[in-house]
């Protein structure tokens, strides 16, 4: 239905943009991790430990500089978005979707935590697969996991696979979709 209220506009060039945007800052989240990986690989530095004397202000944390630090800010914003909407559409947390009007405290109160704990985990979790390398002074690298190489790879691999996989299976099965209707198969 909502589909079929939309403009012309939005139809033919809002909704292919917005998917464009989408499918380019996760393929740049891909590169950003596969760069981090072989950073892991080959140096040392490349661990997500804390920083020990924040310059903020004198050096960029960025190797982009400022264009860096704004596609950071943008991705990691990306991330926080997809991590809410995909901590929505599993099957588990379903339930505790918001009614308008009619969401008892105890609802509200599953959300708040659950957002509570995104939210914490969002500052580990860009430093670890190596999109910022700035951990918003609140000593986030001086966890002990953060020091384990094999802990930090692996979870760099499994992002960077999953998240391809993901993108993969989205982007081919919508694909075979519109073939399979371009074909007239579908009837």
């Amino acid at each position: 239905e909502l589909r079929q209220r939309a403009s012309p506009w939005q139809r033919n060039l809002g909704y292919p943009l917005a998917m464009l945007g989408l499918l380019a800052l996760t393929g740049i989240s891909v590169l950003i991790v596969c760069f981090h990986v072989l950073e892991l690989l080959l140096d040392d530095a490349a661990m997500p430990r804390g920083i020990q004397d924040a310059s903020l202000g004198q050096v960029s944390f960025s190797i982009f500089g400022s264009f860096g630090a704004a596609l950071q800010v943008v991705l990691i914003f990306y991330l926080m978005v997809s991590s809410v909407v995909g901590f929505y559409s599993s099957p588990l947390f379903t339930c505790l979707l918001p009614e308008r009007q009619d969401t008892p405290l105890t609802k509200i109160i599953g959300n708040c935590v659950s957002l509570l704990v995104l939210s914490s985990a969002l500052p580990v979790f860009s430093r670890t697969v190596g999109i910022t390398r700035f951990d918003l002074l609140g000593d986030f690298g001086r966890f002990n996991w953060l020091g384990n190489f094999y802990i930090v790879f692996l979870y760099n691999m499994g992002f960077a696979g999953l998240t391809t996989l993901c993108l993969v299976k989205r982007v081919s099965w919508a694909v075979q979709a519109e073939l399979i209707r371009a074909f007239g198969e579908d009837r």
